[in-house]
């Protein structure tokens, strides 16, 4: 087989088997491509790499400047093909198996604080060319900081997920695992008035011959709802319209702020969890550490005792 039919027949299987989202899948074939692009350059195939192969891979990636994190999530992509590969017979050995990797660097997650978050869903309020832009605007970020939802989650929410006024959100999670979200009051409110504004347009889009949309945000892109992209740019107008830095918001940020605000008033760490769709909980426990930081920060800046300059009156 050449390499691009093991890439296609693995990503496949991976879609198939353990419900890899289309995200994962994209990552697993850029990285994969990547590495054959280099083997072929080398007379290589993927049916007679070797185990020195793989290790002359990484070090030429460490060669090119790229992160330790990107780094590991290339082999990691590396090591699940191979380990495909000789399950499905394709090889007699897996020459990836005990190769070890430079590991994730524990970087503690960026959060925002409580006034930035208010700043952002006061912004979104107000921003937009029309009201259901602005009513559409309010419902995605109450939604993300009510529910700490993954971006990919909320702009693909179906809009059944949302009628009758629910308590709580059925969210479809990674690995296609379903999980409950509570909704807030403000999310509720904001969710009933988006409701109202999208059916209001798409009954007028039936009108014209146009067919409905399942989505709770529906737009004309391919996928057929607002993309992640456009998310992540619209956060970025939002933080500018608030007056919050840029570069410490995105989508992801909103999902830190939600456990970690959770936490800091007492959520217990399992909930959270589950909030999250965390499968392991030592995922869940970095928000502790979070908290930590932001503790020994405060009493640095304000304990008299921790002022090099002069003493406490």
């Amino acid at each position: 087989m050449k390499n691009v039919q093991w890439i296609v027949t693995f990503l496949e299987a991976q879609a198939a088997e353990l419900g890899a989202s289309t995200n994962t899948q994209e990552a697993y074939a850029r990285d994969l491509r990547d590495f054959n692009d280099w083997g072929k350059a080398r007379g290589l195939s993927f049916e007679t790499v070797a185990r020195e192969n793989i290790e002359d891979y990484l070090i030429f990636c460490e060669a090119q400047g790229l992160a330790q994190a990107t780094r590991a999530r290339r082999l990691s992509a590396i090591k699940q093909l191979y380990r495909f590969a000789f399950e499905e017979g394709w090889r007699s050995e897996n020459p990836a198996i005990q190769i070890k990797g430079p590991g994730r660097a524990k970087r503690l997650p960026k959060t925002l604080e409580v006034k930035d978050v208010d700043a952002l869903l006061n912004a979104a309020r107000t921003q937009g060319r029309a009201e259901s832009d602005r009513l559409r605007n309010t419902c995605l970020m109450e939604l993300l900081y009510a529910t700490g939802m993954r971006v990919t989650e909320l702009v693909s929410l179906p809009v059944s997920a949302a009628r009758g006024d629910p308590q709580m959100l059925l969210v479809m999670g990674k690995g296609s695992k379903e999980r409950m979200v509570p909704l807030s009051p403000p999310a509720r409110d904001a969710l009933a008035a988006w409701l109202i504004s999208r059916d209001e347009a798409e009954a007028n889009a039936r009108s014209k011959g146009k067919p409905a949309s399942k989505f709770l945000f529906p737009t004309r892109s391919k996928q057929g709802h607002i993309t992640r992209h456009r998310f992540y740019a619209l956060i970025k107008e939002l933080a500018v319209a608030g007056g919050v830095s840029p570069a410490k918001v995105t989508p992801h940020t909103l999902r830190h702020a939600f456990a970690t605000h959770l936490l800091a008033n007492g959520a217990d760490l399992r909930v959270i969890q589950t909030l999250l769709g965390h499968a392991d909980l030592a995922t869940t426990e970095i928000y502790t550490h979070v908290l930590d930081e932001r503790l020994r920060d405060l009493v640095t800046s304000h304990h008299p005792l921790a002022k090099t300059s002069g003493k406490p009156s």
